[in-house]
């Protein structure tokens, strides 16, 4: 079996089962607290031999996260051809735009069987953009199952936000349910993958 015929052609449907799997997965005890475990052997020594706060270590760990995702985004997708898609797009509205104002119906048409094949070419450029989620969810998965491991092992770590009046538990709920500790590792992580993009002259999704 060519895999990249595989890839081109399902490839979406199991990156979203993948996603849909993982999701799941946080719901199976055994398994996130065996994977938090296993990794603690790994990482256990940045705090406990090196001394550095969980805060610092979540910046670490969100960094590494914004480097490989932005790496595994540059070589699955074709960001020069999505450029050149957006901009037949825009030069496309704009002349639709026209066609529309004139009232030109031979040219709204003609216009109108074009906007089809473009709206299709979306759509697979849009397809293309979820693949890479499979590979960055197994790298990224098995390092939040160790962060809420490593968290039940230490409940009273705190941390001060900018915009927060003293420290809070990282387990706090910060944002509707979301607890500070994914509040925290969700602005370093778009704050230093921005950085690393511009760096790697990755487009934007």
């Amino acid at each position: 079996m060519d895999f990249g015929k595989f890839w081109d052609k399902y490839g979406l449907y199991v990156a979203l089962l993948f996603m849909f799997a993982m999701m799941i997965s946080y719901s199976i005890e055994w398994l996130r607290v065996g994977v938090g475990k296993a990794l603690d052997s790994v990482f256990a020594p940045l705090v406990e031999t090196f001394g550095i706060p969980f805060f610092i270590l979540i910046v670490i760990l969100s960094a590494a996260t914004g480097l490989y995702s932005s790496i595994i985004q540059k070589y699955t997708i074709d960001y020069e051809r999505m450029n050149e898609v957006q901009e037949r797009m825009k030069g496309f509205q704009k002349e639709y735009r026209e066609a529309l104002l004139s009232k030109d119906e031979k040219k709204i048409k003609k216009m109108d069987a074009k906007k089809d094949r473009m709206m299709k070419e979306q759509l697979e450029l849009s397809q293309q953009q979820f693949k890479p989620m499979a590979y960055i969810l197994i790298l990224t998965v098995p390092i939040f199952f160790w962060l809420l491991y490593r968290l039940s092992q230490i409940p009273d770590a705190t941390i001060t936000l900018p915009y927060q009046a003293g420290a809070i538990s990282l387990t706090a709920p910060m944002f509707w349910i979301l607890p500070a500790w994914i509040v925290w590792y969700m602005l370093c992580s778009i704050t230093i993958s921005q950085v690393i993009r511009k760096a790697l002259n990755i487009g934007g999704i």
